[in-house]
């Protein structure tokens, strides 16, 4: 028995924003597309699953035809069994479906939510694919001072996610 270890690299535009998480059953597509419909409204979106058993297709779903070909460019890329990418339309966050897509019953894990550059560490065996982690973004450059807690502060307000003073 071996194991492989590689990287795939998440290819996307810059500015899109993406889930990669880990589930457990066929209906992962249909549960996915119901609760971002229903959590917002006018969502776009496009959605791939990796089926782990019986024909193991690529299935996908979503909003947005151009979205939902960058799901399945991606998911065939990793190919790793019961792991779902969901890319979110220009102006659509994960910090507003997050909490809905983790109460998703088939939802097992979410290993990250960002538009980030992203690398997904893979093992591949005998059996199969599996993701071991991910690196999302760059190493961290330093520990931020008052004028970056001032633009961070600043910024949240600006972008209409916190209110009022500090």
């Amino acid at each position: 028995m071996s194991i492989e270890l590689s990287l795939v690299t998440i290819e996307k535009p810059e500015t899109i924003n993406f889930v990669l998480g880990h589930s457990h059953f066929i209906k992962t597509v249909e549960d996915i597309h119901e609760a971002m419909v229903n959590t917002v409204p006018g969502i776009k979106f496009g959605l791939a699953f990796c089926e782990a058993s019986q024909k193991r297709l690529i299935r996908f779903t979503g909003t947005d035809n151009e979205l939902i070909a960058l799901a399945k460019q991606n998911a065939q890329a990793l190919s790793a069994g019961h792991t779902f990418i969901l890319f979110l339309g220009e102006g659509f966050f994960p910090i507003n479906i997050l909490k809905t897509l983790q109460h998703v019953p088939e939802v097992v894990r979410i290993f990250c939510a960002t538009a980030n550059p992203t690398q997904v560490v893979v093992a591949e065996t005998d059996q199969g694919r599996g993701i071991l982690g991910v690196i999302d973004g760059f190493s961290s450059a330093g520990i931020e001072g008052d004028e970056d807690i001032a633009w961070r502060t600043d910024f949240l307000r600006q972008i209409g996610y916190k209110f009022g003073g500090k």
